[in-house]
């Protein structure tokens, strides 16, 4: 996985040189360079939805001797950074994750189980959020080709975000250890136990309902909010974008982003969604493609720092044994 990892990241690398080689070169650093300083405050912006984020992941773990917000957004931050940057497609981060609970004195069972609710919390919102995107765009400019794609798209991820959920809740990963375990001949046999009571634990969570509602809630809240970084952005580049527009693109890019998770930081392919969904809603092709470079400024700026403070975290103490 890590090498095709690392192909699919030069593949993408150079699909994005040939996008900013094959447009006004010019124009584009000319609307960077005026922007400025202005595009790290709106990078830095992806702050306040980070702590959105991890409300939503704390939330939904068991109330005693859950870490505190200020811990949880630490622990979110490096989540997150791990997945933008690395090339583990999208996997880094929840292994990152679950290591960093563990040395908050948070349960194996607990740590796990949250992470995989997490996940499924943050797909189902990202969903939502993606669907209100669509329609926002098929409100602005009818049903083009692009929106029935969008539409084709969203049509086929429907039934296998539902079955990320409900696979969830019939011991799933008891029953799969189980198999392997059979394939190894009995060799994970002590891992058994371990994956029922994380099963249990998932079970459980779900059981609170006010507390998946309420992290539901904040995951939602967070993808909207994060929709400010485009409307800055934007605002820098000089251009008057609405917040149905930033919205919109937002919506729109993190689901292009989280369909090619086997690209590292879904470079190329990020590029080339911000040059249509911008077209869509009559953005220029440099000011569009001066829109995804900013976003690949705030990678640098908040999430390269994460990886480093992910780095900072590993010397620490060693995780708990319980």
């Amino acid at each position: 996985m890590r090498h095709v990892g690392r192909f699919a990241a030069l593949g993408g690398f150079l699909f994005a040189v040939f996008l900013f080689w094959t447009q006004d070169g010019r124009a584009i650093v000319l609307l960077l360079a005026q922007a400025g300083f202005g595009l790290v405050l709106a990078g830095l912006f992806h702050l306040f939805p980070m702590i959105l984020n991890a409300r939503a992941w704390q939330v939904i773990l068991p109330g005693r001797g859950r870490p505190s917000l200020g811990r949880m957004t630490n622990l979110n931050w490096i989540r997150e950074s791990a997945n933008a940057l690395l090339p583990v497609a999208r996997l880094g981060g929840e292994i990152a994750a679950y290591r960093l609970l563990r040395r908050a004195k948070v349960r194996r069972s607990p740590a796990v189980a949250s992470i995989i609710v997490d996940m499924a919390l943050s797909t189902v919102s990202q969903f939502a959020f993606a669907v209100l995107g669509f329609c926002l765009l098929l409100q602005a400019t009818g049903a083009t080709p692009l929106v029935l794609g969008i539409a084709y798209g969203l049509a086929a991820a429907t039934p296998l975000s539902i079955l990320f959920i409900a696979v969830q809740q019939v011991g799933l990963l008891e029953r799969a250890t189980r198999l392997v375990d059979r394939l190894a001949g009995g060799r994970l046999a002590h891992m058994i136990g371990h994956s029922a009571r994380i099963d249990r634990a998932i079970r459980t969570m779900y059981r609170r309902r006010n507390s998946i509602v309420a992290g539901l809630i904040w995951r939602s809240a967070g993808w909207l909010l994060a929709s400010g970084e485009i409307w800055l952005a934007l605002h820098f580049l000089g251009y008057p974008a609405t917040a149905v527009q930033a919205v919109a693109i937002e919506a729109l890019i993190q689901a292009i982003s989280a369909v090619a998770f086997l690209v590292p930081g879904a470079l190329g392919i990020q590029e080339g969604g911000f040059l249509l969904v911008g077209a869509a809603f009559g953005i220029s092709a440099p000011l569009a493609l001066a829109l995804a470079a900013a976003r690949r400024l705030r990678d640098l700026v908040v999430f390269l720092p994460g990886l480093l403070a992910w780095q900072w975290a590993e010397r620490s103490r060693p995780a708990a044994s319980h």
